[in-house]
């Protein structure tokens, strides 16, 4: 292998996953995914290396054929039976890595790896949702050690991180309150400690990486906030969530080069989103055993976050190519299955990604990507889970082909 040859090689292999990761990634991730994990800054080859991103995502997801199913707390059709439920958002991460010995590299990163973001408003499935916004804060801690194996090297890796998960939920409680004003919120609030353990292979002369990851479940054991119902002529009440997990993930990252200048990437990605069912939330002093998810005769709840997910998978694939010194781009395809299975909207994702990277320096590099996927049709309506709970009962839609856009820039600097 010449030197040019491995230059380009490893030029490419250094860019292109970080480069329309975070925008692909966050415009088709399913559940309450957003920024998800990723340490692949733990891998670049340079002693120190900083960099921060931010991606905008613009899902369009809009309901159609609304029908107040539940239509003993008042009919609601009439307020309408279609409305734009997705909002769009911000997804930034920043990290730092530093080879802090031979062989012993550490990196320190900021994400928010969930997140969603509804807003309906007042239509025929109000009672169901208005509004229900979600938020998190990741703070991780990341290190890795390798060593010589065969033609390449292996790495031995491992990391902490601590969560914060919160955000708010409002409905309509009392239609009879004048002009629709008589909402219930919602305010939750939970912390909790995750880890993630892995390995990876490298031959750095071909570009070749092959990384599995796992990151643990995150106990959400703490979870603390109040229900406002002071717009129906009551009080705020302190409540508290029964104990819930964020999920854990499995990630399997493949690259190699392919030809001089070319560099091949894919991944398998599995979600345990089926933790997420349906969040009981009860009135401070309620008995933790009767805190569970039910109806109003058999379980001490006064109300709950319905999710209902099932597992997800991602399958990613694409092609980086360095042009010169200064120039590289990559383009990506991806599949995520859909989390929901008759209530919800989170269908299956088809996305295409790419970009750009621009190096004027050989320690700075600015990147520049773009996405745009399609969130398939379906329908919500009554879906049954444990213990006999049926989540969807107070409105049924269906939704058509939406499209969803990202758009992400980036900055590394690296000594």
């Amino acid at each position: 292998m010449t030197i040019l040859r491995l230059k380009a090689l490893l030029g490419a292999g250094c860019f292109s996953l970080a480069l329309i990761g975070t925008a692909t990634n966050s415009a088709h991730a399913g559940g309450i995914e957003r920024g998800g994990y990723d340490i692949d800054l733990l891998f670049d080859p340079a002693p120190f290396a900083t960099e921060a991103e931010s991606t905008y995502v613009m899902p369009q997801r809009k309901l159609k054929n609304g029908v107040d199913t539940d239509p003993s707390d008042g009919n609601l059709t009439f307020l309408g039976s279609s409305t734009k439920d997705s909002e769009s958002y911000w997804v930034p991460r920043i990290g730092v890595k530093a080879e802090v010995v031979k062989g012993i590299d550490c990196m320190f990163d900021y994400s928010q790896p969930w997140g969603a973001h509804t807003n309906p408003g007042l239509w025929a499935g109000a009672e169901s949702n208005m509004e229900t916004d979600i938020k998190s804060n990741n703070y991780a801690g990341t290190c890795s050690y390798k060593m010589d194996a065969g033609k390449g090297q292996i790495r031995f890796i491992g990391g902490v991180y601590y969560q914060e998960v919160y955000g708010f939920k409002e409905d309509l409680v009392s239609p009879l309150v004048p002009d629709f004003q008589g909402t219930g919120r919602v305010d939750l609030k939970g912390t909790g400690w995750g880890w993630r353990a892995g390995l990876a292979y490298e031959i750095p002369e071909i570009a070749l990486r092959a990384s599995l990851v796992y990151n643990s479940r995150v106990k959400l054991d703490n979870i603390s906030g109040t229900l406002d119902l002071t717009h129906v002529g009551s009080v705020v009440l302190p409540i508290y969530g029964s104990t819930q997990y964020m999920p854990d993930t499995v990630e399997l990252k493949l690259q190699s080069g392919i030809a001089p200048g070319w560099l091949a990437f894919g991944s398998l990605k599995w979600v345990n989103w089926s933790l997420l069912q349906s969040v009981p939330i009860c009135v401070v002093g309620t008995p933790a055993a009767a805190c569970v998810t039910g109806d109003a005769l058999h379980s001490g709840q006064i109300t709950s976050l319905d999710l209902m997910y099932r597992d997800g998978w991602t399958v990613t694939g694409g092609i980086g190519h360095k042009f010169n010194d200064a120039w590289s781009a990559a383009g990506q395809l991806s599949w995520d299955r859909g989390t929901s299975h008759g209530y919800g909207s989170q269908t299956d994702t088809w996305t295409a990604g790419g970009g750009v990277a621009y190096t004027p320096k050989p320690n700075i590099e600015v990147r520049l990507a773009g996405a745009i996927g399609v969130m398939t049709s379906g329908h919500s309506g009554t879906v049954a889970g444990e213990n006999g709970f049926v989540a969807g009962e107070e409105v049924s839609y269906d939704f058509g082909n939406d499209l969803v856009t990202a758009i992400s820039g980036g900055l590394k600097i690296k000594f």
